[in-house]
């Protein structure tokens, strides 16, 4: 079980209020958390360079005194989250979301089909530079050195980033270009070794990426059938605590998003304020305007209607956005304790970003972009002070939000397998569980 969470915003915002304080907060979402502090790296701070800080741990984040104490008095306009169980790879520091190299940093939820076959032919592929730069033994960090020499094969070099960053259209295009690479590595796999192996050659692939400026990520499974793990996003003006008990809710204003939420999970129970990434596309975050594209490749279809299964999925333990269909009761209804890492860059330098670059030749913008309305306003319409730092000049016509429909067809979930972890605390969280089934219940 693996849940990551992006914040892109205009101003900055504490940690604790994405990471700590709300009821479903990703801290809630897994009781086993590992965290680490890389002192290599610069801080919070312009005259430092580009580079994000990274924070992780071994010691579970529900027990973490240092993760309360950074969390409260950290803020960022550019926020990367991650709680990880393990699978591929061992539980060390090497092991820990997000991966960085020098202002790119890389998240992932999921994992790559047939990977014990896939490795050394990915590890061919790279120049020495990004093989030689790979710390541990995660198909996550791979991948994140095989977009890397994809970002330098089209001409970019990860290593000297553009003031301004490498602009979404670029590093949307390495994205795509990365996942066809890896659907490439699994289809050469020969096929009397998939049989005599029963080898699972699917991918779930929910990536994260940032320059510091944009954010893309993406919610896709190498599978015409099956659903992806699980991914939603919400935007609004701000996003308080509405009853200093960690009720929190995203607010809309105007035609704005000076918030940006991608998330595993919601972080509410706020239906309306969460829009379901659907399976196989892409969602770019620049300048706080939301982009949502579909992945043309094998495994897309075009009717939106078009049904997908979620039992693998399910059994990976990843989350749906599926609704669940009719099942019997359960002798329990609670998740069973997760082992797992939150990693979150505390602080990435951002700048006002450039213009979206130009699009790659013979692509068309507008054969691909989807365009529905925005969340609806929240009811609450009585104006409140700004709690999250800087005063923010408000534009006068932003541009417009651009979203996905929620896909809610059938679903559930299940486990995975979990490291020894101890007796997961008393917190709020059991409390909403009940709140969850009922407003999220493709979640239960």
């Amino acid at each position: 079980m693996c849940r990551f969470l992006v914040y892109k915003g205009s101003d900055e915002i504490l940690l604790s209020k994405l990471i700590l304080e709300p009821t479903h907060s990703i801290l809630n979402q897994s009781f086993d958390s590992r965290l680490r502090l890389d002192m290599r790296r610069p801080h919070n701070d312009p005259k430092l360079g580009p580079e994000p800080c990274i924070f992780t741990s071994t010691t579970p984040a529900w027990n973490c005194i240092n993760l309360q104490r950074i969390a409260s008095k950290t803020a960022s306009p550019l926020i990367f989250a991650h709680v990880r169980a393990t699978t591929e790879g061992s539980l060390s520091d090497d092991n820990c979301h997000p991966f960085s190299h020098g202002s790119l940093m890389w998240m992932h939820n999921g994992g790559l089909g047939g990977w014990k076959h896939i490795k050394r032919r990915l590890g061919e592929r790279l120049a020495d530079k990004w093989y030689l730069g790979v710390q541990g033994g995660t198909d996550s960090e791979w991948a994140f050195a095989l977009y890397l020499d994809t970002l330098e094969r089209m001409g970019h070099n990860p290593s000297a980033p553009p003031p301004e960053g490498f602009g979404p259209t670029v590093l949307r295009h390495a994205m795509l270009d990365t996942i066809e690479q890896i659907n490439d590595f699994i289809a050469a796999i020969p096929e009397k070794v998939i049989a005599e192996e029963d080898l699972d050659i699917r991918s779930l692939l929910n990536f994260a990426i940032t320059d510091g400026h944009s954010v893309v990520c993406t919610r896709y499974v190498s599978s015409k059938t099956d659903e992806a793990a699980s991914l939603y996003y919400s935007s609004g003006t701000t996003w308080e605590d509405k009853s200093s008990k960690g009720e929190y809710q995203m607010d809309r204003r105007d035609k704005g998003a000076d918030i940006v939420l991608v998330a595993s999970e919601p972080l509410t129970f706020e239906r309306e304020s969460w829009v379901t990434v659907p399976t196989n596309s892409t969602i770019t975050i620049h300048k706080q305007t939301v982009m949502v594209h579909p992945i043309i490749d094998e495994y897309y279809n075009p009717n939106p209607y078009h049904s997908r299964s979620s039992k693998f999925v399910n059994d990976k333990g990843l989350i749906t956005n599926e609704k669940p269909a009719a099942v019997g009761s359960s002798p329990s209804t609670s998740p069973a304790p997760a082992a797992a890492q939150l990693h979150q860059s505390l602080a990435h330098n951002l700048k006002p970003a450039a213009a979206i670059m130009s699009p790659r030749e013979n692509y068309n913008p507008n054969a691909d972009l989807r365009y529905t309305t925005p969340p609806p306003r929240s009811a609450n319409t009585t104006p409140r002070s700004q709690e999250q730092g800087n005063t923010k000049k408000k534009r006068a016509a932003a541009p417009p939000v651009l979203q996905e429909a929620p896909d809610m067809s059938a679903a559930g979930a299940s486990g995975v397998d979990y490291m020894d972890t101890p007796e997961e605390p008393e917190t709020r969280n059991n409390e909403n569980r009940n709140k969850l089934a009922q407003y999220f219940p493709e979640l239960t």
